[in-house]
């Protein structure tokens, strides 16, 4: 009998490289964002006065380029969420775990985890929004919480893995319909409402 160690192409460790490119990208974005809010305008304030002429109050050389990366970089940022999506799913598919060298293999049961919680309201331009939680969704795994680290109906383990992961990131897994969904939440202060989430989020029963 023994166990694999993970290797660099294994799924967890692609999914810290792909976060740490994700941060990477982040970082990028809110650099040229700087460079937009220093001229004192968006991505979408015209660059030339009622006339017609280029505005002379704004760099426009530095603000051109920096829309065009932010577009670049969101897409790029896009397309790493989606792979991370991805590398996610092969570290939560129990055929990935291997327990037994493959002559000494036995049956690994599948066994489908319980909801211990619903997402009962997503503030707009949140962290929860920006994750891709949505309302209804039901959560199976938060972190390495799930309805096992609940054994009453407080959900005072999430708030306590929320609080101690600010800036951080944490991998979530929700039941939307017959859909899994495998999402990365980083609680932050400071998005412009309550709380780090910008969700509510309540205990689930079996109906």
């Amino acid at each position: 009998m023994g166990f694999i160690l993970p290797s660099p192409e294994s799924p967890m460790e692609q999914a810290r490289a792909l976060i740490a490119q994700k941060d990477g990208i982040e970082s990028q974005i809110e650099t040229h964002l700087s460079i937009l809010k220093a001229n004192n305008v968006t991505m979408n304030t015209p660059l030339v006065d009622p006339e017609g002429f280029p505005r002379a109050d704004i760099d426009i050389y530095a603000v051109r380029n920096a829309r065009v990366r932010i577009i670049e970089l969101r897409n790029d940022l896009d397309a790493v969420m989606k792979a991370i999506s991805k590398a996610l799913e092969g570290i939560f598919d129990p055929a990935l775990v291997v327990t037994q060298s493959t002559t000494e293999a036995a049956p690994i049961q599948d066994v489908a985890p319980l909801p211990f919680a619903r997402v009962d309201g997503v503030a707009p331009g949140s962290p929860a929004a920006e994750a891709g939680l949505q309302r209804g969704d039901l959560i199976v795994k938060f972190g390495q919480l799930s309805k096992q680290s609940f054994p009453s109906s407080s959900m005072q383990p999430l708030a306590d893995l929320v609080v101690a992961s600010e800036n951080r990131h944490i991998a979530i897994r929700a039941l939307r319909g017959e859909q899994t969904k495998l999402l990365t939440l980083t609680p932050r202060n400071g998005w412009g409402g309550r709380g780090m989430l910008g969700c509510f989020i309540v205990p689930y029963s079996p109906p």
